[in-house]
């Protein structure tokens, strides 16, 4: 009798602690496993090694001109065999600035203000591609638009803000076979891509963990009135929660890693520290102006985030996001293998392959010297001369506008632009319930296991020209 009433308690107690968990596990499945983001439509089309036909001049229309863009526009106008067709933004000094810039280069863009002029731009039949530099939420809509229209898509960071998003992303570029390449500059910053080159030779061994980050103080900026249109930068600070700007990070290690090329994202959990600057910041402004008052009493996101990262093969991410303190800009863009690691920041890049310490300066040449990629070598230091975050985004552009010309697979396509993107929204989830994992959409479908990696070569391409440069481009690290 007694071991049945002591059975009955233990039972009792087991049944209790179910009923309790209960609605945890099914918070966490509801929040895991909407069909809308896990399991869409199959492919159509796989677009990862995807070569379109050649297009040996290049047409361009650039939507939205405003920091970012009328930095691309100047660097698209120094690269040959690239026509500037139409320049687009509400703001017209905004476009007066772009055309000032090309003055010299012979461009002569159609001019675009309308609130719907940039639906009339990917209309053009004599455009092949669309380069946007809008607000985040434009992002999505333009590209999308863009490609229903027949058009190559190069779009900034990140190229969409909902897991929805990315899906019309990846859906729309298979459905159409048109390129969507996210401008993630940093894949082709001078160190990861020498990181990329030595990981691809064997160098660090397998791969076993990479850190990446955004760590950049801009809370002076991001409360300025003239810093982004609409002060949007700063309300996206408020009104969304976890990793807002992952990709900066996250891109450079994917590739090293081979996602979506031999390995996949599993699963998520995110942190957010509190907020401990913005909101102050903004309250003393909204005491001595009222303009900011609007912004005051708001639930700014937090200083910190953090996220770590799975992979289906059981390697390991680590993202950190922080805008707001008063720390040294850092990416981290740590590669971590079985013989060896390579670090960024602190500056400079380092790479050791034991637990002595780092390689000695001269080692350093010996190894840059020997991994130095192709594209570097071809086009580095004039890339430094041209400029653009060091350099790093015009060897996107050049890269991009010879991947164009030549019919070859650009190093980013849709997939990647999705994934990355999505760690905004499944951060954001994480953070807002207590960091449950987050199952991250495979957005390849299954593809990921036969696709081949990134390869960054210009063996097939290299063939186009620079011109003469009008004006170095003026730094600018706030963007």
């Amino acid at each position: 009798m007694e071991r049945q009433r002591r059975n009955f308690i233990k039972t009792g107690s087991l049944l209790g602690l179910g009923a309790l968990l209960q609605p945890f596990r099914s918070t966490a499945g509801n929040i895991n496993s909407p069909s809308s983001s896990l399991n869409r439509k199959q492919p159509v089309f796989n677009m990862c090694g995807y070569k379109a036909p050649k297009i040996d001049h290049v047409r361009i229309g650039f939507i939205g001109v405003g920091n970012r863009g009328q930095a691309a526009v100047f660097r698209m106008s120094q690269i040959e065999n690239v026509t500037i067709s139409a320049l687009c933004d509400l703001q017209r000094d905004k476009i007066d600035h772009a055309l000032n810039r090309i003055k010299n280069s012979g461009q002569q863009p159609s001019i675009h203000t309308g609130k719907e002029d940039w639906k009339k731009v990917c209309e053009r039949e004599d455009i092949d591609l669309i380069y946007i530099c809008t607000h985040w939420g434009m992002h999505t809509p333009a590209a999308v638009y863009a490609m229903k229209h027949g058009k190559h898509v190069c779009v900034e960071v990140p190229a969409a803000t909902t897991i929805d998003e990315c899906w019309q992303l990846v859906e729309t570029s298979e459905a159409t076979r048109k390129h969507c390449m996210m401008l993630e500059n940093c894949c082709y910053d001078f160190f990861e891509l020498l990181t990329l080159n030595m990981a691809r030779q064997g160098f660090f061994g397998e791969i076993v963990h990479c850190e990446g980050a955004y760590i950049h103080s801009i809370a002076e900026n991001l409360t300025r009135k003239d810093f982004k249109w609409d002060m949007w930068r700063l309300k996206a600070n408020y009104e969304r929660k976890g990793n807002l700007y992952p990709t900066h990070g996250l891109g450079p290690v994917c590739q090293v890693m081979n996602i979506n090329r031999g390995d996949k994202l599993d699963y998520l959990v995110s942190m957010s520290s509190a907020d401990f600057v913005l909101g102050q910041r903004i309250n003393e402004l909204a005491e001595k102006d009222d303009s900011y008052k609007p912004f005051a009493g708001k639930d700014y996101r937090g200083n910190m985030n953090t996220s770590i990262i799975k992979t289906h093969h059981g390697k390991t991410i680590m993202l950190q996001h922080d805008v707001s303190s008063p720390r040294p800009y850092s990416r981290i863009h740590l590669v971590s293998g079985t013989k060896g690691t390579a670090q960024k920041y602190p500056l400079p890049g380092r790479i050791s392959t034991s637990h002595d310490g780092w390689f000695t300066a001269e080692q350093m040449k010996e190894v840059e010297k020997k991994y130095e990629p192709a594209i570097v070598k071809k086009i580095g230091e004039l890339a430094k001369s041209v400029g653009g975050h060091g350099g790093m985004d015009f060897l996107m552009d050049w890269r991009t506008i010879d991947c164009l010309r030549n019919g070859l697979p650009l190093d980013q396509d849709a997939y990647d632009a999705a994934l990355w993107s999505s760690i905004l929204p499944l951060s954001e989830k994480s953070v807002n319930n207590h960091s449950q994992a987050m199952n991250i959409p495979d957005f390849t479908r299954g593809a990921w296991k036969a696709n081949a990696p990134v390869d960054i070569s210009i063996d097939k391409g290299g063939n186009t020209g620079v011109k003469t440069i009008q004006k170095p481009l003026k730094e600018d690290f706030t963007l």
